[in-house]
């Protein structure tokens, strides 16, 4: 059975093909980074706030994009490959795409799901992608060109294993122990040092202000691991349970698909968390699955194989 639970690219075509750069966009909860490469070799690299329309508005979004094509340069542009978090249907593409286009007129653009970055950018054309940053999913492809995706639901709904689950978790422990009548420990300490509050019961009406949201709660996340790093039992485990949930996104996309692997871990949870990395690989090893990969650069990076496979 043929299925994917992510939409075909975004794809718009200029009646004639110009000749011209390759810009590659990995826009996130958090950042869009842009990569211009001319002749295959990076000109240009810059990062600027997100430009993702589910995460900040159209106008902020219009206004980032606006930011990174001043920086990294419009003029002559032949692809736009955009990899995007929450690209879960045809018109989330376009709308992206709407934003684009007036920065590279006459450019063809490509915008897909940011796991489809990813997988190319560990050098795979066939496997499973996993995304373990501000969000986590899973997506993959097999010989056969069947798709098949994991989580990706957003943070409302799903986000195990992410940042912002991170994050969250920490709130949740903090207030877990005032409730118990338990002192704060090292965690809630240097959480509530961060928030630049005195004392748990403020992290409720600051988890649900206006002021703070997904991307605030999921640099949070930082202490946890820092926490786990230091012996902290509670962040320890927090860690491990990250690393478990994002080998059950991995194990079910790879089961989907009839496949082996490889299984590519990547962003920013996933790249640079040793104590994550090992659960995920000791979780899949118990479901059977050895071929597990962490990525060794950005999954931007992954854009000229994508551009080369499109032809």
């Amino acid at each position: 059975m043929t299925h994917s639970d992510i939409p075909p690219a975004a794809d718009t075509v200029p009646s004639v093909p110009a000749a011209g750069a390759v810009i590659g966009l990995d826009i996130g909860g958090t950042k869009t980074r842009g990569v211009r490469f001319e002749g295959g070799a990076v000109v240009a690299d810059e990062s600027v706030g997100s430009s993702n329309v589910q995460n900040v508005s159209r106008e902020v979004a219009a206004l980032n994009l606006a930011e990174l094509f001043a920086r990294i340069g419009g003029g002559t542009v032949s692809r736009v490959y955009a990899g995007a978090g929450g690209i879960d249907t045809d018109a989330d593409a376009e709308a992206l795409t709407a934003l684009i286009a007036p920065h590279v007129p006459g450019a063809r653009i490509t915008v897909v799901h940011d796991s489809r970055l990813l997988l190319a950018a560990g050098g795979a054309s066939t496997g499973v992608a996993v995304i373990g940053g501000t969000g986590s999913a899973a997506w993959g492809r097999n010989s056969l060109g069947e798709e098949a995706r994991a989580g990706g639901w957003g943070y409302l709904l799903g986000d195990e294993g992410s940042g912002y689950w991170l994050g969250r978790e920490a709130v949740r422990h903090s207030l877990r122990r005032m409730n118990q009548g338990l002192e704060p420990d090292e965690l809630t300490t240097a959480l509530l040092a961060s928030c630049g509050v005195d004392d748990p019961n403020k992290l409720i009406a600051l988890f649900h202000s206006p002021d703070t949201g997904r991307r605030y709660w999921a640099e949070r996340a930082r202490l946890v691991v820092d926490a786990a790093d230091a012996g902290h039992a509670a962040s320890r485990e927090l860690v491990d349970q990250a690393g478990r949930d994002l080998a059950g996104l991995a194990e079910q996309t790879v089961r989907q698909l009839r496949i082996d692997g490889p299984v590519i871990l990547g962003s920013g949870l996933g790249m640079n968390v040793p104590r994550l990395q090992e659960s995920f690989r000791a979780a899949l090893a118990a479901a059977g699955i050895t071929d597990v990969r962490i990525l060794t650069q950005d999954p931007v990076f992954g854009v000229l194989q994508l551009v080369a496979e499109q032809g």
